[in-house]
């Protein structure tokens, strides 16, 4: 008998194809829209972890507090004090610097480009690696000597130059009011991701040179960044700096603020994960909607056919026969619906996804879930024209016209 019921939902759904498919659009629309747009969070959530990593996940960042906003020099960092804190973490900083840049024109010859030159600090590749395509990275030696050298990205080097590969020539800039001729040792390719390009200035270029020419000896910093080995409690380091920094600063400890990339990483990510459920569940709100136009269209199918309802009672179909008839209908047009919105909403987030250069994230728990509510939504409407449709007097339905 199930099956004769499913016959006959399959074939009232393709005599009225337009009004079913409009029918199903609600779900359509509703699950492709939650299905996209918690895609969407998952996928920025795994590409701000993605950019963390990248900045290392062993980076501290500390600074003491200023209350009134104004920073004394006793409150700022020398390059003696970032030396200083490095050998007292005896071995368990593998790197301490500023992470100080600086946006200028570079020019070679008549061109010129707009470049964000980054100071990199000892042991530059513990905070940058980039991928090295002619030429080499910077080194201790680079950064201690205080080496005029620059490391550029190739799309800049080909702007400038007409070619890629431009290792042994000179670059003019001004660093600190102070015009420098810098040598370019090495070409990268930027192979970070377009939100880190974004977090980076968008359409400026980057490029890399000792911090130690960018940053004078004497010269206060707000606060200074450390790289921590891994083999270390994260927290009992952070805790080490702090009280290393009151002692040497002369401040008090509370005074001081140490937070780590992965502390700042998960309070980002709650942020998103938030922001993704509240606007998911705000998308969810489309499913009801397309659960009452369920509801709608089949109170109108049940009144159409009401004599087709009294004839099949008068044949001995009975109550639960008629109700389940309907509600398969329901549920056929609720699941199709479905079907297409989850193809939909995927596609729709892996386009974005190529679009942009980013990979998305399509988690099978979101589409399960999302079908498994629409499949719920479509049946719970479904329930009432059902009940009324069995509800149905035979003999009344008989005289209906």
């Amino acid at each position: 008998m199930i099956f004769e019921n499913i016959k006959l939902a399959m074939f009232s759904i393709r005599a009225n194809k337009m009004r079913s498919f409009l029918t199903m659009l609600g779900m359509i629309i509703g699950i492709s829209s939650v299905i996209a747009i918690v895609s969407l969070g998952d996928t920025m959530r795994s590409v701000v972890a993605g950019e963390y990593e990248n900045f290392g996940s062993g980076l501290v960042v500390a600074y003491i507090d200023s209350p009134d906003g104004y920073y004394s020099m006793e409150q700022m960092f020398t390059k003696d004090d970032a030396d200083q804190l490095m050998d007292a973490m005896d071995g368990k900083v593998t790197c301490v610097g500023f992470r100080s840049s600086t946006r200028a024109d570079v020019k070679a010859g008549r061109k010129k480009e707009m470049v964000t030159l980054n100071g990199l600090a000892e042991n530059p590749t513990v905070i940058k690696n980039p991928k090295i395509v002619y030429g080499r990275m910077l080194n201790n030696k680079d950064i201690i000597g205080k080496k005029k050298f620059v490391v550029l990205d190739k799309t800049t080097a080909a702007n400038l130059f007409g070619q890629e590969n431009v290792v042994g020539k000179s670059l003019k800039t001004t660093i600190n009011n102070q015009a420098e001729e810098l040598l370019i040792i090495g070409v990268f390719e930027n192979t970070d991701s377009a939100l880190m390009k974004l977090m980076q200035g968008g359409s400026f270029a980057n490029a890399y040179i000792p911090e130690s020419i960018l940053v004078s000896p004497d010269e206060g910093q707000w606060g200074l960044s450390f790289w921590m080995s891994q083999d270390y409690d994260m927290t009992q380091l952070q805790n080490e700096i702090r009280a290393y920094i009151a002692r040497m600063k002369n401040q008090p400890i509370e005074n001081v603020t140490c937070y780590s990339a992965k502390e700042e990483m998960k309070s980002v990510d709650g942020v998103l994960s938030s922001l993704s459920a509240v606007v998911g569940a705000i998308a969810a709100i489309s499913l009801v909607v397309g659960g009452i136009g369920i509801m709608n269209i089949m109170l109108v199918s049940v009144t159409e056919r009401t004599r087709e309802i009294g004839i099949r009672k008068a044949l001995g179909a009975r109550t639960k026969d008629i109700m389940i008839q309907f509600l398969i209908e329901a549920a056929a047009i609720s699941a199709a619906g479905g079907i297409i919105g989850t193809i939909l909403g995927i596609s729709i987030v892996a386009i974005g996804g190529m679009i942009v250069g980013v990979g998305v994230v399509v988690k099978p728990t979101v589409v399960l879930i999302a079908v498994v509510f629409s499949a719920v939504v479509g049946l719970g409407f479904g329930l009432y024209p059902a009940n009324k449709a069995a509800k149905k007097d035979p003999v009344e339905a008989l005289r209906y016209e």
